[in-house]
């Protein structure tokens, strides 16, 4: 199966496990390298602050596990979650409501 098609699994997966993307946000990005049957993924997001930042990474590391070895059938030692920005509810309501 090809990286790429392995790469949506786990994009989607990510999206998956988070509550509610942030406003704003980009949706999750995954980046896979696929050797035999296994799968190596470093997923990309954003979360909301504050949050349980360490909960919902856990959570999305399980489910890109569960997806992608339930749809493509390979073994996922490793998931890499980096955390690319956090958006602040009392920032962004700031920033709307300014004008210049």
């Amino acid at each position: 199966m090809a990286d790429r098609v392995v790469a949506k699994i786990a994009a989607q997966a990510a999206r998956e496990a988070l509550d509610l993307l942030p406003s704003g946000a980009e949706r999750p990005h995954a980046t896979v390298i696929v050797h035999h049957e296994t799968a190596r993924v470093r997923v990309s997001l954003e979360l909301d602050y504050p949050s349980d930042i360490g909960r919902q990474c856990a959570a999305v590391r399980h489910q890109v596990v569960q997806r992608v070895e339930a749809l493509a059938g390979m073994e996922v030692p490793e998931v890499a979650v980096q955390v690319e920005r956090l958006h602040s509810a009392q920032t962004s309501g700031a920033a709307q409501g300014r004008t210049q």
